[in-house]
């Protein structure tokens, strides 16, 4: 196997993997959300963020030592569109994993705390507009691979 085809690999499984912990912290952050949820939402954004980076790092990577090599990538605005739309989730995601580092740290003080109701619709419209902008990265994705 070639370095290209591994890192393309690890670049895919990184990505999807990013989109189903977006997807259960969506499923999860629903009205009511208490106790052991709230840490379990806390963990999954971690999980979250974790992926992000390793989506960076792989994506560097495959910049540096993919088959197209980095002067396609750099010259390509499709690409460039791809890492605004990145740049733009990454932005959205900070304020609702803010809230839930902060309901983490109330529901671990206060065992019965509920997460008030205008924070959470708040958050689930940052998690809107993260989908929103997320749909826009395979369509760049596709757009580059075809030149």
């Amino acid at each position: 196997m070639t370095i290209d085809l591994l890192l393309t690999i690890g670049h895919h499984l990184a990505v999807f993997s990013l989109v189903g912990v977006l997807a259960a912290e969506f499923a999860l952050l629903r009205p009511g959300l208490s106790g052991a949820r709230i840490s379990q939402l806390a963990r999954l954004d971690l999980a979250y963020g974790v992926l992000a980076g390793l989506v960076i790092i792989v994506g560097v990577l495959r910049v540096i030592f993919g088959a197209g090599g980095w002067e396609y990538y750099l010259s390509n605005h499709a690409f460039w569109g791809k890492m605004a739309a990145f740049l733009a989730v990454g932005l959205l995601s900070i304020p609702p994993s803010i809230s839930m580092r902060k309901w983490a740290n109330s529901a671990a003080a206060v065992p019965d705390y509920i997460i008030p109701a205008d924070d959470l619709a708040r958050s689930r419209r940052f998690l809107h507009a993260e989908t929103a902008v997320l749909v826009l990265i395979p369509i760049f994705a596709a757009i580059m691979a075809r030149g």
